[in-house]
């Protein structure tokens, strides 16, 4: 069984056509890194059409924040923008480009409106379940254990049958020593 704790990774950037290489690389590492190798290719491609989409899009400010997050089960990303607009799917053609590429590479897509604009996202679900620490261990506290002392002959006490020879002969010599 595979445990990882839960991640998530958010990147603010101005989207630009050149820009675009550099989130792709980014969020590649951050899926290596989560063990999610087979999910780079359709997961980059999608933010690609995404942040393209703010680039051709938006007026203005096109600031946006990139925000990948791995549950154990499915893979979400999202890219928001200062837009208020909402996206239309114009096509039902994947080729084309655009939310069409994201439908057909994600197993569920959305939008959303935000105060300051909106959100669209996507997620891919992961064949192989792997199980999420949701959050760090509480480190438990330290054990007190008090083991008995090895048998002492000067006492009148015989040591057990499990206790070894060289024991014996150093408790003598100890008390002899301190007597």
């Amino acid at each position: 069984m595979h445990v990882t704790t839960a991640c998530r990774y958010t990147l603010e950037v101005q989207a630009s056509t050149e820009r675009i290489p550099q989130i792709r690389r980014i969020l590649a590492a951050h899926l290596r890194y989560w063990s999610l190798e087979h999910h780079i290719t359709p997961v980059c491609r999608a933010v690609d059409e995404l942040v393209g989409n703010v680039v051709q899009h938006v007026e203005g400010d096109k600031t946006c924040v990139v925000e990948v997050r791995w549950t154990g089960r499915h893979l979400i990303a999202s890219v928001a923008d200062k837009d208020r607009r909402m996206p239309r799917v114009t096509s039902s053609c994947p080729n084309k480009g655009g939310l069409a590429t994201v439908a057909f590479l994600s197993d569920s897509w959305g939008t959303c409106g935000t105060a300051t604009g909106k959100v669209i996202w996507f997620s891919r679900r992961v064949k192989e379940v792997q199980h999420i620490l949701r959050a760090a261990p509480v480190p438990m506290l330290p054990t007190r254990e008090f083991k008995p002392l090895p048998p002492n002959t000067a006492l009148g006490r015989e040591p057990g049958p499990a206790a070894p020879e060289n024991i014996r002969e150093r408790d003598r010599v100890r008390v002899a020593a301190v007597g």
